[in-house]
C-alpha cells in the first residue's frame, strides 16, 4: 500500500520554485493529470512504475504555485507514514519546507486522530484520549467473552477474540456502529428463522459478536479510548455534523484510492466540501478486499462527483519489456477489469524464468544459489538487498530462509515483528499512556507489576470491580488506597502498591511540566531499574535493551520534527480546543506508526528481502522470485475472490525491475503430510496460449543481459576483468560445496548417471538435490570408486558443447536411461548430468516425449542433435566405478568427501 519510489533519472526532481521547472520532465499523459482543473474532480489511474508519486507532488506543486492555492487549504492522504514522509520529502525540494510543512498530510488514520484532538469534544471525546493497539483491543474482547461463557457452551461455539475482532472491525468499515450493526442483525433475522436452535449457524455467531460489539464499545469510552476504526468513524462524525472544522480544505489528494474502505470513502467525501478531489490509484492492483477496501469507490466517485474525469498513466518506468508482457498477460485474464495497457521505453531484458522442481527444499536450494549465481555474474552490480522473496502466505519462508542460511546469505522478513509491538517498548509505553491518560486502565494492569511487584491478579480484579462499582479509574482507586482514603484489600496491597504510584505520579509530575518524551523515558527507566528488569526476565536482554535505546531515539528525533502543522483555529463558540502536549503526540505517531516505518534503509541494503506479496505492494527489487506458484497457493484455497488473487500475483510480478523468477514444485509437504502439486492456474492458461512468455532456463547473464539490467538499475555497468574474478570465485565456492536437502540414496539403489565436471574426477554421483534442481555438479561431496557395481562406459564423441549459467565452463548434456560411467577424450571439458529434471531446451515438446538433448553452442545459433545411437557404449568386465559417503558427520550431517582418496590427474 505505500507509494512505489520510481528507481530512474526520468523521476528525479529538480528543487525549484518555478511553476514550470518541474514539468519539464513529465510524459504527455503525466502532464496532463498535473495540469488538470483543479476544480473539475480527475481519477488517475496509474500502472505500477509509471511515477504516480511524481504526478502526485507535482500536482500539489502545481496547485500552489500556479493556482495560487494555499497550502494549509491542501489534504493529502496516503496510506502509511512511509509513503507520507516520501512525499513530504519531495515537496521539500518542490515548493520548501514553509509550504509542506502548512498541508494537512498523512494517513487517514494520523489526519482524524489530528482534527479529534482539536474538536474531539464536539464528538463525544476527551482530547486525552489513548489509542489502542491490536494487542490491547484483543485482551478486551477476551474478558468480554469470558460474560457469554454459558451461551458459547450452550451452542457449541468456539470463538476467539481475533475473530471477533475483524468482525467487528468489518462491521466499522462500513459504518456501523454497535447499534447499527444489532440492528441490522435483528432486521436479517425477522427474515429468515431458518436453523435449529442448537445449530451453528452464522445468526448464533453474529448474535453474540453484536452483544461482544455493544459492550466493547462501552469498555472503549470508560477508558476513554479508541481502536483504529473508531478513528475513522469519529472522523467521519466531526466532519459531517460540524463542517466549519473542514471549511480549511480546498483541495483533496488521496493516494492508493483503490484499497479505500467504505469508512474511508465518506471521510474523502466530508473532507472534499467544495467537491475538489483528486484520487490516484490502479484497480489492477486492488488486493485488500479482505481488509474490506472497496474498489467499486472509483465508480462511486464517478456518480457522486459528477464530470469527474479518468486519466491513464501506462508509461512503466521500473520494468523491463518481457516483465511489463508477462505480467499483464496474467492480470488480462480478468476480463471485467477496466482496460488498459502499460509500455515502457526500456529495452525486451531476460525473458521471465518459470522453474519447477520435485520438492520445497529443492525449491530453496534453487532460490539461494541463485542468488549467489546472478550476485558473482552481475559483477558487484546486484547486491543482497536487490533480491525480494515474495510469497504468497508467511508460513512458505521456513524452507527458503533454511537454504539463504545455510549458503550464507543475509535475509530480512519484512513486516516481520513491528518494533512498537515487542514487549519491551509496550511495557514503557504502557506507562506514558497512564500518565497521559489516567483512564486508560489496560495500561494500568500491564505496567502495575514491570517490573515484578507482587502485585496479583486477584488483586488487580478487585481493583477493577471498585472501580467498575464507583465509576472511577482504577488508577484512581490504587491512589486512595495508598493514600489512606480507601480501604486497603486483604491480603494488604497498599505495600506493594505505593512504589507504583510513586512511580506514575513523579512521571505525571514531569510531563505536567513539558518534560521530553526522550527524558520521560529516560527517567522512567531509572525509576524502576528497567535495564535490571529485563537482566533478570530476558534470555535476550541486550538485543531487548538496545530495543529501548532506539525508542529513546525515536522519541528524541520526536522532539523537534513533529509532522503535522497545528489546524488553523476557527472562531466558534461550540469549539473546544484540547492542548496536545509532546507526550501525546509522541505516543500518538508510535500507536500509528505502520508497517516498515522503523526499518533502516541501510540494513535492507545488505540482506535479501523476504515479504509477502501484500506487504510487497508498492516497492520494487531488481530482482523478484516468486515461489509455490502454484494451484491452492495462486489462487489462495480459502480465498472467495479469484480476481484479487490474480491481481496479487500481477502486482508480485510488477515489482521486478530487471529479473523475474517464478517456481513451483511437484510435490511439497503441507502440515506434515506430501501433497502433489500443479502449476496455478493463472501461469498455466497464459503458457499454453504463448509459450515465449517464460523460459525454463536460468538467464546466462551475457555482457549484453548485463549492460541492459544496468541502464534499467541506473547503475554503471560492471567492469569485465571483475565479473571475471567473481564467477571464478563462485565456481571456487560451489566446486567444494555440499549442500543436500535429502537423504542421500543408498548407492546400490541409484539409477542416476555418473556425473564430471572439470578438474575433478568423473565418476561422481550427485546428490538427488543435485539432480532435481539442476544445481552444478560440483555441489557434491562423494569421493572414492566404489567395487561391485557394473556399468557401462560412455566414449563422448566431438560434440559441440552446451554453455550452462550455473556453471562457469562449458558442458555436454547427455540423457542416459541407465547407470553408465563415461571415459572423457584427453583435455576435454565436459560435465554430465541427469537431464530428468532438467527442463527442456525446446519447450514446446514434453521432456518424455523427446528424442534426443539439443546442444547449444555459446557462439554459434545451430542446434546439434546428440542421438544416443551417436554415443558407443562399452561393458566392462571388471568392477565399476561408485562412491562411499562418510554419513554423520559435518554440516547438516551430510558428510564430506573421504580426503585419503586423490582424484587422478
Amino acid at each position: 500500500m505505500s507509494i512505489a519510489s520510481s528507481s530512474t533519472t526520468h523521476n528525479a526532481l529538480i528543487p525549484s520554485t518555478s511553476s514550470e521547472s518541474f514539468l519539464a520532465g513529465l510524459n504527455p499523459a503525466q502532464l496532463k493529470a498535473v495540469q488538470h482543473p483543479p476544480e473539475v474532480p480527475v481519477q488517475i489511474l496509474a500502472g505500477p512504475g509509471s511515477g504516480k508519486t511524481k504526478v502526485l507532488t507535482s500536482r500539489i506543486a502545481h496547485l500552489i504555485l500556479t493556482h495560487s492555492i494555499s497550502p494549509s487549504s491542501i489534504c493529502a492522504v496516503t496510506f502509511t507514514n512511509k509513503a507520507a514522509n516520501e512525499m513530504r520529502e519531495r515537496l521539500i525540494k518542490l515548493i520548501g519546507k514553509q509550504r509542506t510543512t502548512e498541508m494537512k498530510m498523512g494517513t487517514f488514520h494520523s489526519l482524524c486522530a489530528l482534527f479529534l484532538r482539536k474538536y474531539g469534544t464536539l464528538a463525544g471525546l476527551e482530547g486525552n484520549f489513548t489509542i489502542c493497539d491490536a494487542d490491547e483491543c484483543k485482551k478486551t474482547i477476551s474478558t468480554i467473552l469470558k460474560t457469554h461463557k454459558a451461551f458459547l457452551e450452550e451452542k457449541n461455539i468456539s470463538l476467539k477474540e481475533g475473530t471477533v475482532l475483524s468482525m467487528i472491525s468489518k462491521a466499522k468499515a462500513k459504518g456501523q456502529s454497535a447499534t447499527d450493526y444489532s440492528s441490522e442483525l435483528q432486521s436479517k433475522s425477522r427474515d429468515a428463522k431458518k436453523a435449529k436452535a442448537t445449530a451453528v449457524t452464522p445468526n448464533d455467531i453474529e448474535y453474540l459478536v453484536a452483544q461482544v460489539y455493544e459492550d466493547y464499545e462501552r469498555t472503549l469510552r470508560r477508558n476513554n479510548s479508541l481502536d483504529f476504526d473508531d478513528l475513522l468513524l469519529y472522523g467521519v462524525k466531526l466532519f459531517r455534523k460540524h463542517k466549519h472544522t473542514v471549511a480549511w480544505c480546498k483541495h483533496v489528494l488521496v493516494d492508493e484510492f483503490q484499497d479505500t474502505n467504505i469508512t474511508q470513502y465518506e471521510l474523502m467525501s466530508a473532507l472534499a466540501l467544495n467537491r475538489c478531489v483528486t484520487v490516484v490509484g490502479d484497480p489492477d492492483q486492488s488486493i485488500y478486499g479482505w481488509r474490506s477496501a472497496e474498489v467499486e469507490n472509483l465508480a462511486k466517485m464517478r456518480k457522486d462527483f459528477c464530470g469527474t474525469e479518468q486519466i491513464f498513466l501506462e508509461q512503466n518506468y521500473r520494468s523491463t519489456a518481457s516483465i511489463l508482457r508477462t505480467s499483464l498477460a496474467v492480470v488480462a485474464q480478468d476480463k471485467a477489469r477496466i482496460q488498459k495497457t502499460l509500455h515502457t521505453a526500456h529495452p525486451i531484458g531476460t525473458t521471465p524464468v518459470l522453474r519447477s522442481l520435485p520438492t520445497e527444499y529443492a525449491e530453496a536450494a534453487f532460490i539461494a544459489v541463485e542468488i549467489k549465481r546472478l550476485v558473482a555474474h552481475m559483477g558487484g552490480v546486484l547486491r543482497w538487498g536487490d533480491f525480494g522473496v515474495l510469497l504468497r502466505f508467511n508460513a512458505l519462508s521456513r524452507a527458503i530462509e533454511s537454504a539463504l542460511q545455510r549458503e550464507g546469505i543475509p535475509s530480512r522478513v519484512l513486516g516481520g515483528h513491528k518494533f512498537f509491538e515487542r514487549l519491551e517498548i509496550k511495557n514503557l509505553l504502557a506507562y506514558l499512556q497512564l500518565i497521559d491518560n489516567t483512564n486508560f486502565d489496560p495500561a494500568l494492569v500491564r505496567a502495575a507489576n514491570v517490573p515484578s511487584r507482587g502485585i496479583g491478579e486477584k488483586t488487580l480484579l478487585e481493583i477493577a470491580a471498585r472501580a467498575e462499582k464507583t465509576k472511577v479509574s482504577q488508577l484512581t482507586v490504587i491512589e486512595g488506597i495508598c493514600d489512606g482514603r480507601l480501604p486497603d484489600i486483604k491480603p494488604t496491597a497498599k505495600r506493594k502498591l505505593v512504589p507504583f504510584v510513586k512511580t506514575v505520579r513523579a512521571l505525571r509530575d514531569l510531563a505536567n511540566q513539558g518534560t521530553s518524551p526522550a527524558n520521560l523515558i529516560r527517567r522512567l527507566i531509572d525509576l524502576v531499574d528497567f535495564e535490571s528488569h529485563l537482566r533478570k526476565t530476558q534470555p535476550d536482554w541486550e538485543s531487548r535493551w538496545e530495543n529501548v535505546q532506539e525508542l529513546i531515539t525515536f522519541a528524541s528525533e520526536f522532539d523537534t520534527d513533529i509532522p503535522y502543522a497545528e489546524p488553523s483555529t476557527e472562531e466558534n463558540s461550540d469549539t473546544t480546543t484540547a492542548k496536545d502536549t509532546p507526550l501525546r503526540l509522541f505516543l500518538q505517531a508510535s500507536m500509528l506508526s505502520s508497517e516498515g516505518d522503523n526499518q533502516s534503509e541501510e540494513d535492507s541494503k545488505e540482506k535479501v528481502t523476504i515479504s509477502t506479496c501484500h506487504a510487497a505492494k508498492g516497492l520494487e527489487w531488481p530482482v523478484v522470485i516468486i515461489p509455490a506458484v502454484e494451484q491452492g497457493t495462486f489462487p489462495f484455497y480459502r480465498s472467495e475472490d479469484i480476481e484479487e488473487e490474480r491481481r496479487l500475483l500481477y502486482v508480485a510480478c510488477t515489482r521486478a525491475q530487471g529479473l523475474l523468477y517464478l517456481s513451483h514444485v511437484e510435490k511439497r509437504k503441507v502440515a506434515g503430510d506430501t501433497k502433489s502439486k500443479e502449476l496455478s492456474e493463472f501461469i498455466s492458461v497464459i503458457t499454453k496460449q504463448n509459450p515465449t512468455l517464460f523460459t525454463s532456463w536460468q538467464p546466462d547473464l551475457s555482457p549484453v543481459d548485463r549492460r541492459v539490467i544496468s541502464t534499467v538499475l541506473n547503475r554503471p555497468n560492471p567492469d569485465e576483468s571483475e565479473v571475471s574474478r567473481r564467477i571464478a570465485e563462485f565456481d571456487r565456492v560451489m566446486r567444494n560445496h555440499v549442500m543436500n536437502y535429502h537423504q542421500p540414496p543408498a548407492p546400490q539403489a541409484l539409477s542416476h548417471p555418473v556425473v564430471a565436471h572439470p578438474g575433478a574426477d568423473i565418476n561422481f554421483i550427485p546428490s538427488r538435490n543435485m539432480l532435481s534442481t539442476g544445481l552444478p555438479a560440483n555441489n557434491i561431496g562423494i569421493s572414492q570408486p566404489q567395487p561391485h557395481r557394473s556399468a557401462p562406459i560412455v566414449t563422448l564423441p566431438s560434440v559441440t558443447p552446451l554453455y550452462h549459467p550455473t556453471i562457469a565452463s562449458t558442458r555436454t548434456t547427455v540423457t542416459l536411461s541407465k547407470p553408465t560411467s563415461f571415459t572423457l577424450t584427453p583435455g576435454s571439458s565436459t560435465t554430465l548430468l541427469n537431464t530428468r529434471h532438467m527442463p527442456p531446451r525446446n519447450e514446446n515438446i514434453p521432456p518424455q516425449t523427446r528424442p534426443f538433448q539439443t546442444i547449444h553452442s555459446p557462439t554459434s545459433s545451430t542446434e546439434t542433435p546428440c542421438q544416443a545411437s551417436s554415443i558407443n557404449e562399452h561393458v566392462t568386465n571388471g568392477t565399476s566405478l561408485g562412491t562411499k559417503r562418510r554419513l554423520g558427520m559435518g554440516r547438516g550431517a551430510v558428510g564430506y568427501a573421504n580426503k585419503k582418496f586423490k582424484p587422478p590427474r
